[in-house]
């Protein structure tokens, strides 16, 4: 949608030549082609040799132009995949996105000479999608040394949605530049995300750089660049990419026209929280969900006065009887009508369906709207309602707030699903603010092995699992999958290889504010010969850990494991008195700083019967960068504890 008409007089050879926009095409050097490796990434299949963006606002004809030049290196065969380029085009509402002037060549070094391969036309394809097209194309003559050459510009009648720039990718970058021209009436919010400082941050103003009518207005120009940019690698105990990565983000937030009219595309948070109230997919279902509950809700509470126990009851009702589609979204989809007599829906079908149940029994319950640990963490500072895409319950309780998610039927009350626990959501109600979404329990689990040797060298005996918390839930989650109890311990012996299960219960399975107990008779393979001068066991015969999750040199990221956890394991094993136990591993103790966790191992031997205790607790959720290297070699240790044997030999 067009507001202005103004004729543009930015003039881009002057402007571009006298700022060094940029950097030429087809300027290719000697040393360029002989690099053969990058210094501070020797693991590197190709590098960025440089890279520049140019964003402008063309108000005349009511487009965003973005050129986007990009110069790589292949430095390894797996590199070759950095020669196959993608580009997304948005189309909707009429309106789509084009890509303009595209320009690629190889070079390769061939003696002393430098031979310039152009990529044809004809090789350029287009895939079409209901929401975008997806414009592929591949480089010709690839080897390794070769040295890449794209330019391209994207026209985009979308002018107020600036894409974002992301100066990290999946290889590393010596260089990238990116300079935005905006007209000065035009408000954005500007965020940089990522852990790299900018090496280049400047704002300069063009004078005069459009025209409207006998008004002449300004434009400010951003030039933002970094250098030696390390590539980015997802690792174990990430939440989303989109955290992480070094980027700059734009979001228009007004528009100051030369009528004296302003415009405003950024709310203020009490703007939201009002809005949302009035909602028709979701402050109006709740009402209406208030009065689709009013008569059940009597017979459900009948008998019961105190508070805690009513949501508990209400918790329970809507999880046992109410079936998620599994999708997301804050928003009712089918409204409340439908999904109180279908008894399913999406994630904001449910839980504003349980928010109204829980108003109709006159507690004080609000929604609180968040981001998935997949989708990323929301902008708090100003509202960008796309960010969020879950919504859940909290109910206040003598000043003990509870938040709840009813899609899951296993889960205990007041315990999210680990995908919620994301740094913080929004409240909406007449205390609107923002809400931790942190777990209210561990992962914990105790095993407890009571064994002895029979005279074939089997282990025979008990194997005693207690779960709770986040493990008590997920257990309950994964036995539920199965409709035959022989199918899930057929898994349980698959995932131990060495455990035969010959008797199976389990306890309180359908009580989910208990913890859950698994109780098996088994017979473990042990030593294969008796006879054997030396007999050799290793104690961790459950809960090894033999990786090491933790394998970059360095991490700028926050380790987040979402949930704290406890693990235990307890063995005692009876050996033949014929048995001398010559060697055991040595007792340990490791611990984390500022209290971040410790693992505890130590080995007992009296009476021909040996006892192991093993104890590793992670206290905290997050962990800083700076700690990474502590958690590294914390596990390192712990992985050396769990390979160590004990030693028999015959009397």
């Amino acid at each position: 949608m067009r507001y202005l008409t103004i004729i543009l007089c930015v003039f881009f050879s002057s402007l571009i030549h006298a700022q060094e926009f940029g950097f030429k095409f087809g300027h290719v050097s000697i040393s360029d082609l002989s690099a053969k490796v990058y210094d501070l990434d020797t693991t590197a299949n190709a590098i960025v040799l440089d890279e520049f963006g140019y964003a402008v606002i063309n108000i005349d004809e009511g487009k965003l132009i973005l050129e986007r030049h990009l110069k790589i290196k292949i430095l390894k065969q797996a590199g070759f995949d950095e020669a196959n380029f993608q580009i997304y085009l948005y189309t909707g509402g009429g309106e789509k996105e084009a890509v303009r002037n595209i320009t690629a060549s190889t070079f390769n070094l061939e003696g002393a000479a430098i031979r310039e391969s152009k990529m044809d036309a004809k090789n350029i394809f287009t895939d079409r999608n209901p929401k975008y097209d997806l414009i592929k194309f591949t480089l010709p003559d690839i080897r390794v040394g070769s040295v890449l050459d794209v330019l391209y510009t994207i026209e985009s009648p979308y002018i107020f949605n600036f894409k974002p720039w992301e100066f990290q990718a999946e290889i590393p970058k010596l260089r990238s530049e990116y300079w935005a021209q905006i007209p000065a009436n035009y408000d954005y919010n500007i965020t940089v995300k990522g852990p790299f400082p900018l090496s280049k941050n400047e704002t300069s103003v063009i004078r005069e750089c459009f025209t409207y009518g006998s008004i002449k207005s300004d434009c400010a120009l951003y030039k933002l660049a970094m250098i030696n940019i390390l590539s980015f690698k997802e690792e174990k105990y990430m939440t989303a990419k989109s955290n992480f990565l070094s980027c700059i983000n734009f979001e228009l937030s007004e528009i100051k026209y030369f009528d004296g009219r302003v415009k405003r595309f950024t709310n203020e948070w009490k703007d939201v929280d009002e809005e949302l109230e009035r909602h028709k997919d979701f402050g109006l279902q709740i009402k209406k969900g208030r009065n689709l509950w009013e008569n059940q809700i009597h017979e459900l509470m009948a008998g019961e006065s105190d508070p805690l126990s009513q949501a508990k009851i209400i918790y329970r009702f809507v999880t046992s009887q109410f079936r998620w589609d599994g999708k997301m979204g804050k928003y009712s989809e089918k409204g409340a009508k439908n999904t109180f007599d279908s008894k399913t829906g999406n994630v904001g079908d449910i839980n504003l369906l349980l928010v109204a149940a829980l108003q109709a029994a006159k507690l004080n319950a609000n929604p609180v709207i968040l981001s998935t640990r997949e989708n990323g963490l929301p902008i708090q500072i100003h509202p960008v309602m796309t960010d969020f895409n879950y919504v859940v319950a909290q109910v206040d309780i003598n000043n003990e707030k509870y938040l709840l998610d009813a899609t899951i039927n296993y889960f205990p009350f007041g315990l999210l699903p680990e995908r919620c626990l994301n740094g913080q959501g929004r409240l909406i109600g007449k205390e609107s603010g923002w809400v931790d979404l942190k777990p209210r329990g561990k992962q914990k689990e105790i095993t407890v092995l009571n064994l002895m040797i029979d005279s074939a060298g089997v282990f025979q005996g008990t194997m005693v699992i207690r779960h709770s918390g986040y493990d008590a839930a997920n257990k309950r989650l994964e036995i539920s999958e199965f409709k035959e109890r022989k199918a899930y311990i057929a898994k349980l012996e698959n995932g131990w290889s060495s455990i035969a299960i010959k008797k199976y219960e389990v306890q309180d399975l359908e009580n989910f504010e208990l913890p859950l107990v698994e109780k098996m008779e088994v017979s473990i393979a042990g030593f294969d010969n008796l006879d054997a001068s030396k007999l050799y066991l290793n104690p961790f015969l459950t809960g090894k850990i033999s990786k090491n999750p933790f394998k970059s040199d360095e991490r700028f990221y926050p380790v987040d494991f979402g949930i704290s956890t406890e693990t235990t394991l307890v063995m005692s094993l009876s050996y033949p008195a014929t048995f001398n136990l010559e060697e055991q591993p040595k007792n340990a103790v490791l611990a984390l700083p500022h209290g971040g966790g410790r693992f505890l191992f130590s080995v007992g031997n009296l009476s021909n019967r040996i006892t192991v205790n093993s104890a590793l607790s992670l206290n905290k959720t997050v962990y800083p960068p700076e700690d990474y290297h502590a958690l590294k070699e914390f596990y390192n240790r712990i992985i050396q504890t769990h390979d160590s044997m004990l030693v028999f030999s015959k009397k």
